[in-house]
């Protein structure tokens, strides 16, 4: 059946009546269609666009799509619609299009430096193996590989590039052979340096942001998912690290505690933002909420270019259209404006995925 929405739509701030026509809008009367909206605040469905729904709590690997689905359904009630996996150890390709879960755009394995790195999350290999094993991964997900830029070297006590520059460029470079673009996670400044220069698509926490490289990333639109939920840990990483790696666990504390400052200097210059909390491992899935927040109080991002980063300009830039003629059939209804009051968005009171009510 088909179903009809009317309230205040945004980004364009105008009451409108919607029609739901399978997994389609449409703005075409339906006869006979069930209204399940009638006022609030409609938004397209809410982006986590950087979620790992293949580890589970605690870091290991899923072993099972059941394992999946359940992570996935958790971000789709808190209105999560639409999940970027930035890199699974357990492929679940026939995921993608079950109608009660949320979208996916999905990288393979993370590619990442020998011993260096999560146990068995990765696919772990030398300089030489590089570029043949982003080939391979990105062949693994539907448009997206997951690089391993940094992490610590025990020989060095701090944090430091996964490969060499130039081995580090030919990643990037084969992903975009491979037709796909590249996300790198990074903390450090030297990786994060090496991989906006190498014309990386997505730069994962980028903790070590100089203003400089803000600036090359604005002009190349290089985006940035900040995941602050995540930097937030890195007082208890500092900690369990202090007593052999004295020098890193200072390098994380003040890598922690200059980034929203990072992260506002990355707006302002006009870098793409998008919400992404980091959920599985370390981060519980469903937090996409709190994630927006921060941007919001930490990094002094408007409610409405958090809204954005969250919902029309994320799916925009995973390719999953919003609330337009012949789009998808996702929103989120709020009872009240998120725009005067974010926390709005821990309470969607009407969530529709694939032209389904799920709540």
């Amino acid at each position: 059946m088909a179903l009809h929405v009317r309230g205040v739509f945004l980004p364009d701030d105008e009451v409108r009546d919607v029609w739901l026509v399978g997994d389609r809008v449409t703005f075409e009367p339906v006869p006979g269609a069930e209204t399940v909206a009638d006022g609030g605040f409609v938004l397209p469905g809410l982006t986590d666009a950087h979620c790992h729904i293949g580890i589970a709590r605690g870091g290991s690997p899923i072993t099972s799509l059941d394992q999946a689905r359940e992570l996935a359904r958790i971000d789709r009630d808190a209105g999560v619609l639409a999940i970027r996996d930035a890199g699974s150890p357990y492929p679940y390709p026939e995921l993608e299009d079950e109608p009660d879960l949320p979208r996916l755009a999905r990288a393979g394995r993370h590619v990442a430096p020998p011993k260096r790195y999560l146990r068995d999350i990765g696919v772990e290999v030398g300089a030489a193996e590089v570029a043949a094993t982003v080939a391979a991964q990105a062949a693994a997900g539907n448009g997206w590989v997951k690089l391993v830029g940094d992490w610590i070297d025990r020989g060095v006590g701090d944090l430091a590039p996964a490969w060499d520059a130039d081995t580090m460029a030919a990643a990037v470079a084969a992903a975009h052979a491979a037709g796909v673009r590249a996300a790198v996670h990074t903390f450090s400044e030297s990786a994060v340096e090496i991989m906006v220069r190498a014309g990386v698509d997505s730069v994962e926490h980028g903790t070590g942001l100089s203003l400089d490289l803000i600036d090359l990333m604005a002009r190349q639109g290089t985006a940035l998912v900040p995941t602050m939920i995540n930097i937030r840990t890195f007082g208890h990483i500092a900690e369990q690290a202090r007593s052999k790696f004295p020098g890193y666990a200072d390098h994380m504390l003040a890598l922690r505690d200059r980034f929203p400052e990072v992260v506002r200097a990355a707006h302002e210059a006009g870098v793409p933002i998008y919400v992404g909390t980091d959920a599985g491992g370390g981060i519980d899935h469903g937090l996409a909420a709190e994630e927006m927040l921060l941007l919001h109080e930490q990094a002094g991002m408007s409610a409405t270019d958090v809204l954005a980063a969250a919902s029309w300009r994320a799916r925009e830039w995973l390719g999953f259209p919003g609330l337009v003629e012949g789009g998808l059939a996702d929103l989120v209804i709020y009872p009240e404006d998120p725009r005067r009051d974010l926390r709005v968005v821990r309470t969607p009171s009407r969530i529709v995925l694939r032209g389904r009510v799920v709540r």
